[in-house]
């Protein structure tokens, strides 16, 4: 294990506060990890996206390329500092390099330990099935580990298909979702929605759909700009001239339950990624609102048991000027945010939870075959 330790650092869309934040590297060697969560057995579960294959391709909706399917995908468990993957051969599709991956996205167990794994997709649901054949990308699977094997609950790419809530481009990229009781709510990056089903996978339905926003001269790269992940940025001849106002699609990545029953979800921002802003939205019964602004590239956040809610920007940054460094951001109650660790090690995070023992355990390196890690992260009380 590796230990760190940074002193809070700057960032200027949120209130600073003084303090040292440790953390632990607890897993390493990662494939694109995704999302993570605690079992009922104490122990932590990482979703590996995979590194895609040598099978059949779909191009992606960026337009970089082809993604290639295999089942790369898997599910890691550390137990007692052992890290093991517990599950394989779960689908995933990448780029011959195995980034901008899709695949095992999330894992969350219910109330009688049943383990849900939501796979992603991140392309048109039609070319999953003309193209890809018989697979489980863009589903919801209840998985078995002891005999390696997996059942579909919800068949989230097909629901965009047969009714594309947001009335866009048919894209469907599932990446995050919540057990509630014995509903299930998921969150579909590529749709733009927020879909609810009961826990067997009947009803499904959209509850939400996230708003377009418009930008006003929007900043958009330079030709030679560092590329940074193939499947969100569009090739240089997409943004040779940028026009003076664009609407950019939200991007939800993440959901938690707030302490007042309501929902709230986490919003990365379409290309260009404008900084500063993605937004944290609350949905209840009265419809969708905003609870807080003024983040960058938004992956993920969870609630502490004294309301506190931890947001994790994926980058500082937009992510195609090739800066690395992500934030852990607290929001306490009455809505003061603290900055509780703004680079200095932390890169591409991209998930985050709160562990039996209160200490916060988040994804880092989140995009990269291979390099992904779990942290421990301590002495966030301040």
């Amino acid at each position: 294990m590796i230990k760190y330790t940074t002193l809070n650092t700057d960032d200027s869309s949120v209130t600073q506060a003084a303090g040292v934040i440790s953390f632990t590297v607890i897993a390493e060697g990662l494939d694109n990890p995704k999302g993570l969560t605690f079992g009922p057995d104490g122990c932590l579960y990482i979703a590996e996206a995979g590194t895609g294959g040598n099978g059949a391709s779909v191009p992606s909706p960026s337009g970089q390329g082809n993604l290639s399917y295999g089942t790369s995908g898997a599910i890691t468990k550390i137990e007692h500092g052992k890290q093991e993957r517990v599950l394989t051969g779960l689908p995933s599709l990448a780029f011959a390099d195995g980034t901008g991956a899709a695949g095992p996205h999330d894992i969350q167990f219910d109330a009688l330990g049943k383990a849900y794994v939501l796979i992603g997709y991140a392309a048109n649901p039609a070319l999953r099935d003309a193209t890809l054949g018989d697979t489980d990308l863009g589903k919801l699977i209840q998985v078995e580990f002891h005999s390696n094997s997996w059942t579909c609950i919800i068949d989230v790419a097909n629901y965009e298909t047969l009714h594309n809530p947001d009335v866009c481009e048919v894209i469907s990229n599932p990446l995050a979702f919540l057990i509630d009781s014995d509903t299930l709510i998921v969150v579909d990056a590529g749709a733009n929605d927020l879909l609810r089903s009961h826990l067997d996978g009947s009803n499904l339905q959209a509850i939400a759909v996230l708003p377009q926003q418009t930008l006003i001269n929007p900043i958009f790269p330079s030709f030679n700009s560092q590329n940074f992940d193939r499947g969100h940025v569009p090739p240089p001849s997409a943004y040779k001239a940028p026009p003076s106002e664009i609407s950019i699609q939200s991007v939800p990545t993440s959901i938690a339950k707030g302490p007042d029953g309501a929902y709230y979800i986490s919003e990365f921002t379409g290309f260009p990624f404008p900084e500063g802003k993605a937004k944290i939205y609350r949905v209840d019964t009265d419809g969708l609102t905003v609870y807080a602004d003024g983040f960058t590239q938004l992956i993920d956040l969870v609630f502490d048991p004294q309301g506190n809610l931890y947001v994790l920007q994926h980058a500082n940054q937009s992510g195609w000027k090739g800066k690395f460094d992500g934030s852990l951001i607290k929001i306490a109650p009455d809505g003061t945010q603290t900055t509780l660790i703004s680079g200095n090690g932390l890169e591409s995070p991209a998930a985050l939870t709160i562990g039996p023992d209160g200490f916060i355990y988040a994804i880092n390196r989140g995009g990269r075959p291979g390099q992904g890690q779990v942290l421990k992260i301590e002495n966030t009380d301040f």
